[in-house]
């Protein structure tokens, strides 16, 4: 973040210079947030976080864990058992957080009281190590915020009951604001942090719940709890099913804009369109799906390319999909310019099916609207002169003339969906990930189990940009990455007379490494498997490993021909959908008390309808933390909730955990669109849980 540092706290007339000020957390942390150092960072362990995190960044006192000053050590050793009492008054802290009953952990309090006494001492203290005890407690501060903060992103980091409202009440805030802590966005944010960087010394290394950001990307995090039904622990894998399409890409499929060109003397540039002659054919698209499921079973994704489909295309799409029994779609979108002077759209579009289970059967006889979440690109792309000799679009665009592609640059958002699965997802489109600016820097501090890039690119070669940006992913820190682009535009690049290459994906991951995909002769897709697995992740401020950590690798990979007949499934069957049950962000927050109601039931039945209640409409806590009533339809599906509680209670006496599941596995007959959605989410969340129990059992 680059911020003015000033100490606005001076009383007028006493302040001194800014010019000879030196900088000081309590400075910082008012330049930075405009707010003063309190007590009342201790309500909400994401602010702590926050404080700690700049501080630490600011003075590069984290630097002392590795190379500590002559005469002292880490950890502390007069605070014995360090790595275990950080952990231990994190969750202590949590569980004070909900109700502030009682008083806060020894430790945190014993830290907290050396912060507030040092908070004006000058940063370059810090920085050379002179105060030794101010750098102490702002690295074990640190420590018990982000330990507080665990849960409060992926349900996984923590479930075991206790201090569940709070983490409900944080995943809430985060997918109302786009970040976990109460202050504005438009001064920092806190995010979860999915992965923590296997190797190196960086501040991201030493955290694995929480990572500080500044407002320059706005960032979304959803939850959409689609998974493989049932609770087997050795079922976490994926079937993506790759269309590397068009797979023929002419030259008069690039449009330069009339009278577009400017500077025509010196240095001349244009704009073009890339409008495919040829529409997406849903019959070989449904005939795809058909040969892959004689090989898996099931198809869980279908991925196209950067501009693959036309944004009148999708929802056609997504109800063949959905009458195939496949749960989610990322395809790159393109939207045509319908007025002179106004540029195209580019995006990536991510839909998930409602029926929020892999593999499983349409559950409604009329397709529902599914998730959407679209990812706008951010970075034109530029065609010089040795990109247009090497795609050969010299017939079209003139090659002394560098050509823009005509889109609108829209504001920098960065969208995180997080599955049922344990996997963080992110797309990319195509320039975006050559990009090393601020979205690049967010992706590296949340670190996504997976990152899929959709382009619009010669082959996938690992000697190639697209390789070489997805190793900087791959290694730091530690993301799947996926590239995808056009067999078309594959076999238009032939730079300098060489033959086409048949490269139209690339997968890189830190467990298998580099995996190049071609599209052999004959086949129209490519069927890729990967499969999950936890792993533990350390932190550089020594505390111990924890195994709770999801990765994703290749594990097969398929040719796919198209079958010659399809079941039926072509675009004559594809009805409209139905109006959405609920949008992305509403199901965010069902979602994040969905997982709390699970929490709930399986460790501490006895607090059900405190939970509940701190769901409903009129709930204290919003109202202290800025946050209005839950969405009307958020609000009825809670209700939802403790409906099936009470029949279940009625029907046994008392509500169980695997009663509940149970009935959530069960179809109901007539059941209105909003309680099927719920019983869904909940037979998901249900599911993860037990799941999660039986892996940590083995």
């Amino acid at each position: 973040m680059n911020t003015t540092i000033q100490d606005t706290s001076s009383v007028r007339g006493q302040a001194p210079s800014l010019l000879t000020q030196k900088p000081t957390p309590a400075s910082i942390w008012r330049a930075v947030t405009e707010r003063p150092i309190t007590d009342e960072l201790l309500e909400w362990p994401a602010d702590l976080f926050a404080l700690t995190e700049l501080t630490l960044e600011r003075s590069e006192a984290y630097r002392f864990v590795l190379s500590a000053p002559g005469g002292v050590e880490w950890p502390p050793s007069r605070i014995s058992n360090w790595p275990e009492r950080v952990v231990e008054a994190g969750c202590q802290w949590s569980e004070w957080v909900e109700d502030h009953r009682g008083a806060i952990p020894g430790l945190l309090a014993e830290e907290w009281s050396v912060l507030r006494e040092r908070a004006d001492m000058p940063l370059e203290d810090l920085a050379e190590g002179r105060d030794w005890r101010l750098c102490e407690a702002l690295l074990t501060l640190h420590a018990i915020a982000d330990e507080a903060c665990a849960g409060l992103g992926a349900a996984l980091d923590r479930s075991d009951g206790k201090a569940c409202m709070y983490r409900a009440r944080g995943r809430e805030l985060l997918a109302r604001t786009g970040s976990m802590a109460r202050i504005e966005t438009h001064f920092l944010r806190v995010l979860p942090k999915t992965r923590t960087p296997p190797n190196g010394t960086s501040l991201r290394s030493f955290s694995r719940y929480a990572c500080v950001r500044g407002p320059a990307v706005e960032s979304r995090w959803y939850k959409i709890p689609c998974r493989h039904g049932g609770t087997d622990p050795t079922a976490r894998h994926a079937n993506l099913l790759l269309l590397p399409w068009p797979l023929r890409v002419r030259e008069t499929d690039f449009h330069p804009l009339e009278d577009s060109v400017r500077r025509a003397t010196q240095e001349p540039f244009g704009f073009f369109e890339f409008v495919p002659g040829e529409k997406l054919d849903l019959d070989l698209v449904s005939r795809l799906i058909v040969a892959a499921q004689d090989e898996v079973d099931s198809v869980d994704v279908l991925i196209l390319p950067e501009s693959a489909v036309d944004e009148e295309e999708v929802s056609e799409l997504e109800a063949l999909l959905d009458r195939h029994g496949v749960i989610m779609l990322i395809a790159g979108v393109r939207k045509h310019s319908t007025q002179p002077g106004q540029f195209a759209g580019n995006w990536v579009h991510m839909g998930v099916s409602p029926n929020l289970e892999k593999g499983g059967s349409q559950t409604c006889s009329t397709p529902q609207q599914w998730f959407h979440v679209d990812q706008k690109k951010h970075h034109r792309w530029s065609l010089d002169e040795g990109q247009i000799h090497q795609y050969h679009l010299g017939g079209t665009l003139h090659p002394h003339i560098r050509w823009w592609e005509a889109m609108d640059v829209p504001r920098r958002t960065l969208h995180f969906l997080e599955h049922g699965d344990e996997v963080t997802l992110v797309s990319l489109v195509c320039e975006d990930l050559a990009q090393i600016d601020d979205v690049a820097e967010l992706i590296r501090a949340v670190g996504p189990t997976v990152v899929v890039t959709p382009l619009l690119d010669g082959p996938q070669l690992t000697s190639r940009w697209a390789a070489r940006y997805a190793s900087v992913l791959a290694d730091d820190p530690g993301s799947a990455v996926l590239t995808l682009t056009s067999f078309g535009m594959v076999q238009r690049c032939r730079p300098q007379g060489r033959p086409p290459s048949q490269v139209v994906a690339l997968w890189k991951d830190p467990i298998q490494g580099t995996r190049e995909i071609p599209l052999d002769a004959g086949s129209q897709g490519v069927l890729l498997t990967v499969c999950g697995d936890l792993e533990y992740r350390s932190t550089a401020d020594h505390r111990l490993p924890v195994g709770n950590m999801s990765a994703y690798f290749d594990v097969a990979v398929h040719q796919v021909r198209a079958a010659s007949q399809g079941p039926g499934l072509g675009t004559s069957c594809c009805e409209a959908p139905a109006s959405c049950v609920m949008e992305v962000e509403e199901l965010t927050i069902l979602t994040s008390w969905a997982e709390a109601v699970a929490e709930a039931l399986a460790y501490v039945p006895e607090r059900i309808e405190t939970v509940l209640a701190d769901a409903h409409t009129g709930a204290q806590w919003r109202s202290l933390f800025g946050l209005m009533d839950p969405p009307r339809r958020v609000a009825e599906g809670i209700d939802a909730i403790g409906r099936a509680i009470r029949e279940i209670t009625q029907e046994s006496g008392a509500p169980t955990f695997d009663a509940m599941m149970n009935r959530c596995r069960k179809v109901q007959m007539d059941e209105p669109e909003l309680d099927s959605l719920v019983r869904r989410v909940l037979r998901s969340t249900f599911e993860q849980l037990r799941t999660r129990q039986k892996a940590q059992s083995r």
